[in-house]
């Protein structure tokens, strides 16, 4: 029993410096030489070497019990300084997956339905017209161009940079979840909030190792984001920070969409896997029975699952 206990705790304490402490530390590093050296004096290595060694030369810092104290001090500080960046990390998170509910949210669907329909008009207006050629009489098609089909991958890529579909939602986060729900209630006409809690349960260990990792990905995406507002706030004294501010959200909006890409692609997968056996487990099809989950199993599958009268 005292070897677990001595690895869970290693592996708790490891975790706790990781997530915790590391990232609050530096967080208050940053803030105690912004402070300190301020717009004007922001490279003033030298005004910070000597405000450190004042600092050291005060005679309370040489009892022990003080300098435990005061690093007893500054770890609270950076854990409490990463447990708020966890709380706004999770703020943001909600904030990128919402729905249009006010009209901030509304005018953001506007603006972006907007961009994505003029994408949208010139993606088409790149393809070329599909002819065969006549004189030959063999009815083979024209070949598209190289050039042109990179230009209609870059259209593409660019209108699928706004949304995957007509956005819907306020954020790109928020359709691109949106997306694979549309996707699957066109697929097999399911309810994929209704369906999702009771195919949770059913999803072997790998499928749930998979998107739990995923979705954590996402979340500590969030969390960098968060760090993000903290330190342009510091910027407000030491503008150095303003930088690292800018470099936390170009890399946590990388993170984000790159994570929840393959979150709804898991989400999507799990459903064509193992949404017929979810509907065997709960008596709407036959154990023996075969082929893919058909529209009409889907309905009543949401009907049962959203108690529907």
């Amino acid at each position: 029993m005292n070897p677990l206990l001595a690895t869970l705790g290693g592996k708790l304490t490891e975790r706790w410096l990781n997530l915790l402490v590391l990232p609050g530390a530096l967080f208050l590093a940053a803030t105690a030489i912004g402070t300190t050296l301020g717009h004007r004096h922001w490279n003033d290595l030298d005004g910070l070497r000597t405000t450190l060694n004042d600092l050291a030369a005060r005679p309370a810092l040489e009892r022990t019990g003080t300098a435990a104290l005061l690093i007893a001090l500054a770890l609270l500080t950076a854990t409490a300084a990463s447990l708020a960046a966890q709380f706004l990390g999770g703020v943001i998170e909600q904030y990128w997956l919402r729905f249009a509910r006010d009209p901030l949210s509304h005018a953001l669907v506007d603006r972006r339905s907007r961009k994505w329909r003029r994408r949208e008009q010139e993606l088409d207006a790149a393809y070329p017209i599909t002819r065969t050629d006549a004189d030959d009489g063999d009815g083979d098609a024209v070949p598209t161009p190289a050039r042109t089909l990179a230009q209609i991958q870059a259209l593409t890529d660019a209108r699928n940079r706004v949304a995957l579909r007509a956005p819907t939602r306020p954020t790109w986060y928020g359709d691109c979840m949106q997306a694979t729900a549309d996707r699957v209630a066109a697929a097999y006409g399911v309810d994929l909030a209704a369906l999702w809690p009771r195919l949770w349960l059913i999803l072997p260990e790998p499928a749930v190792r998979h998107i739990q990792s995923a979705h954590d990905s996402f979340s500590a995406a969030a969390r960098l984001a968060a760090w993000a507002v903290g330190y342009a706030l510091l910027a407000c004294w030491w503008w150095p920070a303003g930088l690292v501010a800018v470099g936390c959200a170009a890399v946590a909006r990388s993170r984000a969409r790159g994570a929840l890409e393959a979150l709804a692609g898991l989400i999507e997968a799990a459903v064509d896997v193992h949404g017929r056996e979810l509907a065997g487990r709960v008596g709407l099809i036959g154990a023996d029975s075969t082929g893919l989950l058909g529209h009409e199993t889907g309905d009543r599958m949401s009907e049962l699952f959203r108690k529907a009268d």
